[in-house]
Parts: C-alpha cells; sequence; structure tokens
C-alpha cells in the first residue's frame, strides 16, 4: 500500500484543489441532467467523488453520492433514479481534510426540526475543528470527518436557533474562516450561494433562458448552455428562486469599504488563489474578468523575457504548460512544437507499476514525441515545481527520446510555503524549492538550467482580473490569521 501511494505521488506530483461546485434553478426539469454536464466540466477539479442532490416535488431533497469519477458514480442507470426538478447542486471532490471516503463526497444533507439543506462546498475552512467541536458540545452529531460537513451541520443548527432561514445562514457563515464557496440547496426549492471575503476560490453566476446556473468555473456555464453574467463578490450572499436572484447580502457601501480596507492590509496578500490561472482553472474558463488562456499566454510571454535562451523548439507540458509554451513561442519566435502525445484514456483504472516499473510511470501518459525532440534543443514549459518527482521523470524521457538539451521555463515561482485554504501540499518539507537552490534543483530534475516566472511577472500576467491574488505559497505569511465577517446581520 505505501509503494502505490509513493507511486501515485510520483505520477500525479501536482498541486490539487479541494473540489468543484455547481447549482442550478430552472423552469424546466432537466436540473438534474444540468448538474450532471455542469459536473463533468469540472471534472478537472476533483476526480475522487462525485454527488447530485436534487429537490422532489414533495420538495424533500433527494441525494446520490459515491466515490469515483462523475460518470462511475452516475453509471448504469443511477441518475435517472434521482427525481426530476428544476432546483439541484452537484459536488465533485479531492480531498484536501478528512479521509477519501463516500462519507466525505457532498453534497452534505442536514436535516433539522423544519426542513433540509444539501450544501456543496469548495475550499478549506481554517477553524473547522474548533466548530466542529463546539456543534458537538451542543449534541450534533457527525457521521463524515470532511470540513464540509461541519459548514452543512453549522447552517442547519443556526437556522434552528436563529428561527429564520437567512438570519441563520448569516450568523452561521459569520462564523466560517478560511475559503469557502458554497451553494446551498433549501427544500423550499432556493439556492443559497455565499462567497468568503476574500474569494479565494472562484464562483460565478449564469443566465439562461430557462433560469440560472452557478459554477465553480465558467467553462461549466457555457457547457450547458448559460452565459457568464457575474462573479459572486467575496463576501456576498445572494439567494435565488424560481431561476432569478431574488435577494443580495453584502453590496453597495459595505462593499466599498471592504475592498478599500483589503488595499491596506500588510498582514498578509489574500485573495484569489493565483494558481486559478497558473493550473487549477480550464483554460477556456473566465475568472474575475481575465480569460485564463490570456493569462497563461502572458505568463509564457513573461517567461520568454525573464529567462531568454537559444534554442530549437519550444515544447508544453501537457496539459497545463500548453498555453504558456504558446506565449514563450510567440514572444520569443522560437518554433512551437508537440514534445509529446498523451494517454487521454489512463484515468483512475490505471494500474501502479511494480517498484522495477517505476521508471516507465510518466511515459504511460506521457510517451515523448521523438519525432520532434531528436537533437533539439528543447525549451520545456510547466505549471510548477513540487516535490520535482515527475518532471525530473518527463526530463528524463526527452533526453532518452534524443533531446540535445532541456531548459525548464516554469510559469510560476518557486512553490516553498504551505496553503491553508485548499491545496494538498501540508509540508513544506516535501518542496523541492526548499531543499535546493535553482541551480541544485536543475541538477536533480536532469536539466540543462531552470528559469522561474519572477512573482512580479506572474502578477503582471495576470493584471486584468478584478481581485487581489493571494500568493503565499510564494511569499509566506501569516495565512492563518483570524478574518473578521463582512457578512451583514440581518435584521
Amino acid at each position: 500500500m505505501k509503494k502505490e501511494q509513493e507511486t501515485k505521488e510520483l505520477f500525479e506530483d501536482k498541486l490539487h484543489e479541494e473540489c468543484a461546485v455547481f447549482g442550478v434553478s430552472v423552469s424546466t426539469n432537466e436540473a438534474v441532467g444540468l448538474t450532471y454536464n455542469g459536473l463533468l466540466s469540472l471534472q478537472h477539479r476533483g476526480q475522487e467523488g462525485a454527488g447530485i442532490a436534487v429537490v422532489s416535488e414533495n420538495k424533500n431533497i433527494i441525494c446520490q453520492k459515491e466515490l469515483g469519477l462523475v460518470t462511475e458514480v452516475f453509471q448504469n442507470g443511477k441518475l435517472k433514479k434521482l427525481p426530476e426538478g428544476n432546483v439541484a447542486i452537484g459536488h465533485a471532490r479531492y480531498s484536501t481534510t478528512g479521509t477519501n471516503s463516500s462519507a466525505n463526497v457532498g453534497p452534505f444533507v442536514t436535516e433539522f426540526l423544519t426542513g433540509r439543506i444539501a450544501v456543496a462546498h469548495n475550499g478549506n475552512l481554517t477553524n473547522a475543528k474548533e466548530l466542529r467541536d463546539e456543534l458537538k458540545s451542543v449534541g450534533v452529531q457527525f457521521n463524515a470527518s470532511s470540513d464540509s460537513e461541519v459548514v452543512s451541520k453549522l447552517f442547519a443548527y443556526h437556522v434552528v436557533k436563529q428561527k429564520d432561514l437567512m438570519k441563520g445562514v448569516v450568523k452561521a457563515a459569520n462564523l466560517l474562516k478560511g475559503a469557502f464557496s458554497i451553494i446551498i440547496l433549501v427544500g423550499d426549492k432556493k439556492l443559497i450561494v455565499i462567497r468568503d471575503k476574500y474569494g479565494f476560490r472562484p464562483l460565478c453566476i449564469g443566465k439562461s433562458e430557462i433560469g440560472l446556473a452557478v459554477a465553480s468555473e465558467s467553462c461549466a456555464l457555457n457547457t450547458c448552455g448559460f452565459e457568464l453574467i457575474e462573479d459572486v463578490l467575496p463576501g456576498d450572499v445572494v439567494v435565488i428562486e424560481n431561476g432569478e436572484i431574488i435577494q443580495r447580502l453584502n453590496r453597495g457601501e459595505l462593499q466599498e469599504k471592504y475592498r478599500l480596507d483589503r488595499g491596506r492590509d500588510k498582514r498578509a496578500e489574500l485573495g484569489l488563489c493565483v494558481f486559478e490561472y497558473v493550473y487549477f482553472a480550464r483554460p477556456d474558463s473566465v475568472i474575475e474578468g481575465l480569460s485564463v488562456y490570456d493569462a497563461r499566454i502572458n505568463m509564457g510571454r513573461a517567461l520568454a523575457k525573464e529567462h531568454p535562451i537559444k534554442a530549437d523548439i519550444v515544447c508544453g507540458v501537457p496539459d497545463s504548460g500548453l498555453e504558456a509554451a504558446i506565449g514563450y513561442s510567440q514572444e520569443s519566435g522560437i518554433p512551437l512544437a508537440s514534445g509529446f502525445v498523451k494517454n487521454r484514456y489512463v484515468g483512475r483504472s490505471f494500474i501502479y507499476p511494480t517498484q522495477g516499473e517505476r521508471d516507465s510511470i510518466v511515459k504511460i501518459k506521457l510517451n515523448p514525441l521523438s519525432v520532434n525532440v531528436k537533437d533539439k534543443i528543447v525549451i520545456l514549459v510547466d505549471d510548477s515545481i513540487v516535490r520535482g518527482t515527475t518532471i525530473a521523470k518527463i526530463v528524463s524521457s526527452l533526453k532518452k527520446a534524443g533531446a540535445k538539451e532541456i531548459h525548464l521555463r516554469i510559469s510560476s515561482p518557486p512553490f516553498r510555503f504551505t496553503c491553508h485554504y485548499g491545496t494538498d501540499v501540508d509540508s513544506e518539507d516535501a518542496l523541492i524549492a526548499n531543499k535546493m537552490t535553482i541551480p541544485e534543483i536543475a541538477k536533480n530534475v536532469g536539466a540543462d538550467s531552470i528559469g522561474y516566472i519572477s512573482l512580479e511577472g506572474l502578477k503582471n500576467a495576470c493584471k486584468k482580473t478584478k481581485l487581489p491574488l493571494c500568493t503565499i505559497c510564494f511569499t509566506g505569511g501569516d495565512c492563518k490569521w483570524e478574518q473578521k465577517s463582512t457578512l451583514e446581520d440581518v435584521n
């Protein structure tokens, strides 16, 4: 089991993000199908489990969830077992807290005295343990270890305590600290959408002729026939019913004051996670007014300016390095070429090799295209280096395919610090940038040189985004500090 885990880490030496959320409120009974398609479009954000909750005609919330990819969870007609409805939410999970078990897959359905809610949560709470302990002390029972269950139980508890849906929701939201993009499905067919005050994770709303949809990324809206109309503002609570926004909290002067206050905050640079643009999001998404594709092209251009070198071709590591490679090629004038053929059918069915086969693990997924790289000086562009295990195998495979030299160009600065808001690196000791100098990293992974984009270059590449960017994983800082609530109370 230990060897299999080590091999899995070698095979997936990348940052991973917490989850994806999706929800719809439409005039037709297509909510389940739309949510399924939305989750398929967001599968890149979480591959460990998936679930859908829908409100039936008698206002009962029915949920189907399990471990596996979206197609696996709802195979063999399971999707059709969910009732038809016009309001539903969905969740695709990658675990950063809690074990990888079906109990930890969302959405989480919680019953209370006057009703039932389902909650889909993307992010990571910094005070989940404290909230869990407090809820346990008043008799609330838990069945899972995920902080998303804490979110669901907390909302239900305060709805009962406040004897009012919105008062309870806002009270609970005020107690959450950390990263949270949340969609709550209420039995009376409402969706309540909440984003934390910093907007660590993306959350957007789309519109079509049949209603509204909410998603972690705009690519899911487009896939399901919805047009992006807005990003949920940090600190906002949006209530959707019958396909329309019926209430907003935390807009206007308070929102503007919040933005000014943020600019004066010297304790830490917090905001939208910069890795949304570097790696997490799909390139066809638009987040906070900035195309992810354009941001990555800009990163590649910045790399070419900051780390130029004479070479024969530029190659990107599929899929996350491809757009930055295009930008590098455009800026440098060096031809772009495919360096690999990617096996797109590996997925979860991949059988991890024995110890003797470990050297060939990367080739199962990425096989070098020797006709393009043989006898060439290659600029190889990737989004990041975390532990350094996978990139070393990739460089080795290119050299075995005949590449004369490999010059790595990385579209993010050296990753040095852990994140408490939803990525899965929990030990700074595991990060290669904390163990070695940049020349030592190059030697360790077998590259002839390495050039990382500067923090300034990365920020400039993303300068059109509407929100400040969290870059603590590169700069360090007090990222566990207690957030102040910005959610308005309800009179």
